[in-house]
């Protein structure tokens, strides 16, 4: 029943002239593949959003639908309804019980088709459930402020300081002399384990990519980075420093008492039956430890090089490059940049049941079926040159090698590449030209790097633009440093964001991209061993397009302000 409203739902969105015919035969054929909802597909595959879905599903289905900003999802605050329907069950199923009168209780919820769902609401209010229609991500920022949850790390933070300063002297003057059993005893009271957890939650929820717990003299700083920005989070008093660090090492399992050296270590949490992963960096600073937390949230990111940022051209040298039998692929830019995000989504497109795909990382971001993964472990031996020497006796047809960092690594890589192997890998360059030389520049014979190489990928991240708030403008001379827009409108940050970007003006990133193939021409300048000036101008000459210009497009499409692009390339044209 639930099946076939959702392909009746495919057709009214083809009706409606939502989607095309060839967007939902694709959707069709990946629900075969895959399971799931037809909704759920097109919404995963990027062919539409999930309000467009939303919307079409309230006109079929002649529901109301409700959207956070029109202050429409706001219960009542005098009927119990915080009672009626529990915290965690609202959270967990994302429902919100919003009004009731006699015995109807009107509940907005994403999926008015779940009738499990609806029917356990009956059961579990013993009203009848008349169900109004909002998204997801709309019902879980409406659940923390009926029910206190976005107050919830407020409120422990603000608790912290709410102590005897006799006691806080105390264990600033303990400080590193704390018996461990002690050490572990405060790691382990409920404020403090109650605390870690609600920023990492938060930080989830925000879409945090890394949390930064850093001691200073007399405070503790919390910080938040999100779409590549870091933002000041209220911190905890200074006296739950030791404490909170030895909590993160617990859940980490690293060594609590070694305070002197540098400690990596791993946490795997669950956030709505989703796994993920959390790298955990510890280092010794003057005030004490800091602790930086990398969010590895496979949910959060979508592995398809359709979305990633590419325009059709760049898509087409790519997609000719990585379906070849053999050759290198390079992906290169600097730290953060989302090169492993590309080279997974590379992976994610090539993969199938007859292809042997190993790949040697450090560290392992994102686990994917198919591919046989390999942790890099510099201690017992397991370097990249070591684990590439193994490969070959794997009989790979694809090596992705996470980053070339060495003449010997480099030196394996291309001659993989040459004797029938598709390699992939990254390394850290401004531009794609640069990489030639890099390349050569560490040893790299010209004759040898010609042949190998397929295509070079450069590329930077920068923030999108809020949907619902940016700001179209007329660009003044001043404001253009020089650009060359074509378009007569662009658009800007609204100064004050809205709630759907926290306030930001932004949400989310996407890439500017530089791709170079390596075709005849280029491959006699490598000969040569041109200059990656010689390299550039001869590319651009054959159409490719750089980092600037690939971002002045997103700029008069509407996807970024100038301002971002400007500050992201400045120095790479």
């Amino acid at each position: 029943m639930v099946k076939d409203n959702y392909l009746r739902l495919g057709d009214f969105l083809l009706k409606e002239g939502i989607i095309t015919a060839s967007q939902l035969e694709k959707a069709v054929t990946a629900q075969r593949q895959e399971g799931g909802r037809l909704g759920e597909i097109l919404i995963k595959l990027g062919i539409v959003k999930e309000e467009q879905v939303l919307a079409a599903l309230c006109k079929q289905l002649n529901m109301p639908y409700f959207s956070l900003g029109t202050g429409m999802l706001k219960p009542a605050m005098d009927q119990g309804l915080e009672n009626l329907i529990p915290h965690e069950f609202a959270f967990k199923n994302a429902v919100l019980p919003l009004s009731r009168m006699l015995r109807s209780l009107t509940v907005v919820l994403s999926d008015p088709l779940d009738i499990l769902l609806i029917d356990s609401l009956r059961k579990l209010t013993g009203n009848e459930i008349n169900p109004v229609i909002a998204t997801r991500s709309d019902i879980l920022k409406a659940i923390e402020e009926f029910y206190g949850k976005s107050s919830m790390l407020k409120d422990v933070v603000d608790s912290s300081y709410d102590i005897d300063s006799s006691f806080a002297q105390r264990s600033e003057d303990l400080g590193q002399e704390l018996s461990l059993d002690k050490l572990i005893a405060r790691a382990e009271e409920a404020p403090v384990v109650k605390l870690v957890d609600l920023i990492i939650r938060q930080a989830i929820g925000e879409r945090a990519s890394d949390i930064h717990i850093e001691p200073f003299k007399d405070r503790i700083s919390l910080r938040y980075r999100i779409d590549g920005k870091l933002y000041e989070i209220p911190p905890p008093a200074k006296h739950l420093h030791l404490p909170l660090v030895s909590r993160v090492k617990i859940l980490a399992k690293l060594d609590i008492a070694e305070k002197r050296l540098p400690q990596d270590g791993a946490i795997l949490v669950r956030i709505d039956e989703r796994p993920i992963d959390i790298r955990v960096s510890i280092i010794p600073t003057i005030y004490g430890e800091k602790a930086v937390l990398r969010i590895l949230d496979p949910g959060g990111v979508m592995l398809n090089l359709d979305y990633l940022g590419f325009d059709v051209t760049q898509l087409e040298h790519v997609r000719k490059a990585i379906f070849s039998p053999y050759g290198l692929v390079l992906i290169t830019g600097p730290t953060g940049c989302g090169k492993s995000t590309s080279l997974y989504a590379i992976l994610n497109e090539i993969k199938s049941p007859s292809k042997n795909i190993i790949s040697i990382e450090d560290p392992v971001e994102y686990k994917m079926d198919e591919i046989n993964q390999v942790q890099v472990k510099p201690e017992i031996g397991l370097t990249f040159a070591a684990a590439l020497r193994s490969f070959l006796r794997q009989d790979p047809d694809i090596m992705l090698v996470g980053e070339v960092r060495d003449l010997e690594t480099a030196q394996i890589c291309i001659r993989s590449a040459l004797t029938g192997h598709l390699v992939l890998s990254t390394l850290h360059t401004n531009d794609a030209p640069s990489a030639v030389n890099r390349l050569m520049d560490i040893g790299i014979e010209p004759y040898m790097l010609a042949p190998s190489l397929l295509l070079i990928i450069a590329q930077r991240l920068v923030r999108k633009l809020c949907p619902d708030c940016k700001v179209a403008y007329e660009p003044t001379a001043a404001a253009l440093k020089g650009a060359s827009i074509k378009a007569e409108l662009i658009y800007g940050p609204k100064p004050k964001g809205c709630p759907r970007c926290n306030n930001a003006g932004y949400k989310g990133r996407t890439c500017i991209v530089e791709v170079l193939p390596i075709t005849l021409e280029i491959q006699d300048l490598i000969n040569q061993r041109a200059s990656f000036q010689k390299i550039r101008e001869v590319a651009r000459a054959a159409g490719m397009q750089t980092l600037y210009e690939s971002g002045i497009k997103k700029v008069e499409s509407g996807i970024t302000s100038l301002e971002e692009i400007l500050s992201t390339t400045l120095g790479v044209e």
